[in-house]
């Protein structure tokens, strides 16, 4: 389907010469050569995007308040601000009222070509982020009472008045896209796109290509990840896998905020705020020389430190509970009944972290359907059973220790669980198994176990 696009401007020539431009590249056109003309095709149909000169012949209202009509209609709409009598605050103005680009008379019509192409992108980017938001696990919460994670959302919330960049650490499955999405989310940046490029996906012989983008010798564009992001987020998966050739680049360019697509003579000037994320001790890659330093530390403006599952097991019921209701939504399905007091969610070690408990949660509500609470949890266990490579039902004791070492490797994990299942208190761990406070005290302290967050 073709791209339409509405030209407003008195100037005959000019509406002529850009129509058939658009026409050649197989656009859509339609023409207005006054403010009443352009009123009228705006309230007939929205186009994809406009091209409006800012001053038009006859009458008191000009470009300016049909930019404002466009955007008060659609905000998403791309408007492209022309004038042969620009001025600094004309611009200004345009740019605070939701213009995607300002350029001034003449100008080149591969220029006006580009913006028209990069303007649609980014529409589509911008639609496509709204679809992830409004399905699947882009559209969950930041769930967990933990002491970690209420820091974690308080820093967040810290950062929705800042544009600082961000690196976020954490295991894999343990959250760092959800995290930077909710950053994105509430910073003023929210309505323009979220772009994600992965570093652990990519092949080192594409990835400035990826990033950049390349001016093609058929004068086509393809654009980078940095342009489609435009007034957006980036968020820089897996940072520890650039290749160090890249990093010297994309150092470069957070120095200048600016940077060239391959083959490219000119350039292109940066409204980007960068999110890093990485699985790795990003510290030690510098160390080991797999990472530049000078990079690290400009990315590394406002470290995010997200803990696995297994460090903040006290979270796990109101994981539970969030994601039985949410995947009760999304499929259409009754929400399942998990005991959230089954010692093996806390004994369990997920290696998958989060997502994995999110799976688990998905996979019960599909396969119990109609079952009795029994066998939910019967099934609980078949599944956490065979992703584990330890043998649960015997809490780790290995036969090959010797008699007081296995015994203290059962009450340290026995411990442990009771710990994590009642949030780290002492009180209430005891009254359950048995213990006076005190003697549990002295018994953790000689098992070398601290509290439990």
């Amino acid at each position: 389907m073709k791209n339409e696009v509405l030209i407003i401007d008195d100037n005959f020539d000019i509406r002529n010469l850009i129509s058939g431009i658009l026409k050649d590249k197989n656009y859509k056109v339609r023409e207005a050569a006054n403010y009443d003309q352009a009123a009228f095709e705006i309230k007939k149909k929205l186009p994809d995007i406009a091209i409006i000169d800012v001053k038009l012949d006859k009458g008191d209202k000009d470009g300016i308040e049909l930019l404002k009509q466009i955007k008060k209609t659609n905000d998403l709409i791309p408007v492209i601000m022309i004038s042969g009598h620009a001025n600094v605050e004309m611009a200004v103005e345009s740019l605070k009222l939701g213009a995607y680009e300002f350029i001034t008379k003449p100008f080149a019509m591969e220029q006006l070509l580009n913006f028209v192409s990069r303007g649609l992108e980014n529409v589509r980017l911008k639609k496509e982020n709204a679809q992830l938001e409004n399905r699947s696990f882009h559209s969950f919460d930041f769930v967990g009472e933990s002491g970690q994670i209420i820091k974690i959302k308080k820093l967040i919330n810290k950062l929705s008045t800042a544009d600082s960049r961000v690196l976020i650490y954490g295991p894999t499955g343990s959250g760092k896209e959800l995290v930077a999405r909710k950053i994105h989310k509430n910073s003023q940046r929210n309505k323009e796109p979220f772009v994600v490029i992965n570093g652990a996906l990519l092949q080192s012989d594409n990835y400035e290509e990826e990033l950049f983008g390349s001016d093609n010798s058929d004068g086509t564009i393809t654009y980078g990840f940095l342009e489609k992001a435009k007034g957006g987020t980036l968020l820089i998966d897996e940072v520890s896998e650039i290749p160090l050739d890249t990093q010297a680049k994309i150092l470069r360019v957070l120095m200048d905020q600016k940077f060239r697509r391959i083959n490219g003579k000119e350039d292109i000037y940066v409204n980007v705020r960068i999110i890093s994320s990485t699985s790795k001790d990003l510290k030690n890659e510098v160390i080991l020389g797999n990472f530049r330093e000078d990079l690290y530390h400009r990315l590394n403006v406002v470290p995010i430190e997200i803990p696995s599952l297994n460090s903040r097991t006290a979270d796990i019921p109101s994981l539970i509970k969030y994601f039985q209701k949410k995947v009760s939504e999304i499929n259409g399905t009754p929400e399942v009944e998990i005991n959230i007091n089954d010692d093996l969610l806390y004994s369990y070690q997920w290696p998958g972290n989060v997502r994995e408990l999110r799976n688990l949660v998905e996979r019960i509500s599909i396969l119990s359907q109609n079952e009795n609470k029994t066998n939910v949890g019967r099934l609980l266990h078949e599944i956490l059973n065979k992703n584990s490579s330890q043998d649960i039902g015997n809490t780790n004791i290995s036969m090959s220790y010797p008699l007081k070492q296995a015994r203290e490797n059962f009450e340290k994990n026995y411990l442990l669980t009771q710990l994590k299942k009642n949030k780290g208190n002492i009180s209430k761990t005891a009254e359950f198994i048995g213990m006076e406070r005190s003697a549990l005290h002295r018994k953790l302290k000689s098992l070398g176990i601290k509290g439990i967050n």
